[in-house]
């Protein structure tokens, strides 16, 4: 999409870098010295707009693996393409599903198998073998915290369904060979894809309280209709949405989903909630929004 008409599209621009985000990517730099490996986590229903844009600049010559959470929630139809797409371009990448662990042992596997490169070097320098230090990085809300979970066997950080839960950089021993530094998530600080900034918001990884609710629905609905509109009419009887005529659709959404205030009267803040809520929970089913 040109510039021009990102735009034209996005009246009400999102942005989102609090000075909490510059901190981190200054101590991540820091700290970079000390990392083995990186973990960059995103989330498989968007691909390609959850990642950091300056990954490579942020990691240098660091080996990394992607991990793409949240798998158990895509289109894999649509996600596996644009992860394939990854590999071919040189990136290790492995999709897990975090509700069953499904794509965790590997990710252990290729960490291990990093770790005895790591070690069988230092053995040729003299040096004695240690735990490989990781750095785990990523947008906000993707899945970071569970993720460190499940490795560690127990509750290790804490887990929200929000940007922000975790607010500085950590060690974590995940066991006698393995060293994670948790960071909090981190965006940056100008957006110029309009369109990827509402797809970060509209799945969670920008602070709600900044957003324009009806703005962010409305994007909701313009991509349901455009990438599964059969999904959007199964939920709310609409397959169609056109956002310079929005009140039919919010009226007949309000009215199927009970979204109303005394006398039968469309109560849209209602709406806009149901529907950002109904994305984020699966209601919709299962979707990628992302395309190549």
């Amino acid at each position: 999409m040109s510039k021009n008409k990102n735009e034209e599209v996005y009246k009400i621009g999102i942005n989102w870098y609090p000075g909490h985000m510059a901190k981190t990517r200054r101590e991540m730099k820091e700290k970079l010295s000390l990392i083995d490996l990186v973990y960059e986590v995103i989330d498989a229903r968007m691909p390609i707009s959850s990642r950091i844009h300056d990954i490579q600049e942020l990691c240098l010559d660091k080996k990394r693996i992607v991990i793409a959470t949240k798998y158990d929630l895509c289109d894999r139809k649509e996600t596996d393409v644009i992860l394939d797409t990854f590999q071919k371009q040189g990136e290790f990448v492995i999709p897990v599903d975090l509700t069953t662990k499904d794509g965790l042992k590997k990710v252990i596997q290729e960490t291990q198998k990093i770790a005895f490169e790591l070690n069988r070097e230092r053995s040729k320098k003299g040096l004695k073998a240690r735990a490989i230090r990781i750095l785990i990085m990523g947008v906000p809300n993707v899945g970071k915290s569970t993720l460190i979970n499940q490795l560690v066997g127990k509750k290790a950080t804490q887990v929200g369904n929000h940007p922000g839960v975790t607010k500085n950089l950590g060690w974590i021993r995940i066991n006698k060979d393995m060293e994670l530094l948790d960071s909090p998530g981190i965006l940056w600080p100008k957006m110029e894809n309009q369109e990827q900034a509402h797809i970060l918001a509209s799945l969670s990884s920008i602070k709600e309280e900044i957003l324009d609710q009806e703005d962010l629905s409305y994007f909701v609905l313009e991509k349901m209709s455009q990438l599964y509109p059969q999904e959007l009419e199964k939920r709310y009887g609409i397959s169609t949405f056109d956002r310079e005529n929005p009140e039919d659709a919010i009226e007949m959404i309000a009215r199927r989903r009970g979204c109303l205030s005394k006398g039968g009267i469309p109560d849209y803040e209602k709406v806009y909630s149901l529907i950002l809520k109904d994305l984020k929970s699966g209601a919709f089913g299962k979707i990628t929004f992302d395309r190549l």
